[in-house]
């Protein structure tokens, strides 16, 4: 994990996660009290208007409390952390081959590359809440899609077969996503650090491929579950030790899709315990109930001076 402090990942600009607003401290709501009784008393100490200094005193103490009452303030209270939304639904990396080793027809007359493209929609299919990035290989690896909720646009992009046109053929490297992998991981355990990550590499490996192959080296503890799905039995040791450097199992792909015991079972969201949230005592209700009272108060003496006023006119 060190790595996200040494190599920190840009941040997602997406990423809406809610930030608690702290309530002012009552020390800040006093003071501005203060300041408002020391203006009312200079105005009092210079003007000497008598019962119309008060009127103002009390009009200008009542916009006061309601601005009080809009921040909020508590006693006892402690700051609550807001969960943003999905931040606890699975993140979901897709690892897919495009090497010309995909192209071959499987047991059911397709090509591989058909193939994981129905698994695809099928992992899809599993995990509806999930982020979804998906990582293509050859020789090299390319992102073709990163960490996103947006399943409804990935669907129909994934769901089409597409090999990478390779000259040599002896390139092929069955690690080549290996470090672009590693940093979508590390992205996504600083955005949703509360979330699970599935890692699925869906390949057929490099059996005679005299490349070097890179090798994963992914972050420890961050990989939650997933698998290595095989397409083909010529390149099996390779891709068990994919398996292995991921830390998820190897599964050979079935006829009728992945299996289920591959599909990893990601728990929901927390539930919150029922019962009022310990928030301590707002204070807004006051401040908006005495704020209430000396407009109430102000309606009133407007509307006395007011029918006075007729009825002096009336009189002349």
């Amino acid at each position: 994990m060190r790595d996200i402090g040494s190599h920190p990942p840009r941040a997602d600009p997406t990423n809406v996660a809610a930030k608690p607003i702290e309530t002012p401290d009552l020390a800040l709501l006093t003071a501005l009290l203060a300041l408002c009784g020391a203006a009312w008393w200079r105005r009092r100490g210079t003007e000497h208007a008598g019962w119309k200094t008060w009127r103002w005193a009390g009009f200008g103490l009542a916009a006061l409390l309601l601005i009080a009452a809009v921040m909020r303030p508590t006693i006892d209270g402690h700051a609550q952390s807001v969960q943003a939304t999905g931040a606890l639904e699975p993140n979901v990396f897709l690892v897919v081959d495009r090497s010309s080793n995909m192209t071959a027809p499987g047991p059911d007359g397709r090509s591989r590359a058909d193939a994981a493209s129905s698994d695809i929609a099928q992992l899809i299919d599993r995990y509806p809440t999930a982020r979804f990035s998906v990582v293509g290989f050859a020789s090299g690896p390319s992102l073709e899609w990163p960490l996103s909720a947006d399943v409804w646009s990935l669907k129909p992009v994934v769901t089409t077969p597409v090999t990478y046109s390779v000259p040599d053929l002896t390139s092929i490297d069955a690690g080549a996503a290996s470090t672009v992998l590693r940093y979508q991981l590390l992205s996504a355990v600083q955005q949703y650090p509360d979330a699970k990550n599935l890692v699925y590499y869906l390949g057929a490996g490099t059996s005679e491929s005299p490349t070097p192959q890179r090798e994963f080296d992914l972050p420890a503890g961050v990989v939650s579950g997933g698998a290595v799905i095989g397409y083909g039995s010529d390149g099996v040791p390779a891709l068990r030790a994919v398996a292995q450097q991921m830390g998820v199992p190897y599964v050979q792909r079935a006829e009728a899709g992945i299996p289920a015991d591959a599909l990893a079972d990601v728990a929901g969201p927390v539930q919150q315990p029922a019962g009022p949230a310990d928030t301590g005592t707002e204070l807004y209700w006051a401040l908006s109930g005495f704020a209430a009272v000396l407009l109430l108060v102000e309606l009133f003496l407007t509307l006395r001076d007011a029918a006075r006023s007729r009825l002096d006119r009336v009189r002349l």
